[in-house]
């Protein structure tokens, strides 16, 4: 995921993204704690950079906006 590709979404589709994603996060982590291992463990990483940068693309259109 790209923040170029953020900038061109409206906000209604950056937070259904986000809540997407921290749905998947919270998946993975229960994943984990249960068996103690994950097929897939870089998801953990790549989750976590791409809500930050749903977050950040956002913030910065809710400021541009007021």
């Amino acid at each position: 995921m790209k923040a170029k590709d953020l900038r061109d979404q409206t906000v209604e589709e950056l937070e259904a993204s986000l809540h997407d994603l921290k749905k998947e996060l919270f998946e993975l982590r229960n994943e984990l704690r249960q068996n103690k291992k994950l097929d897939k463990p870089h998801l953990l990483k790549s989750n976590r950079k791409d809500i930050a940068r749903i977050l950040t693309v956002l913030s910065a259109k809710k400021v541009a906006t007021s």
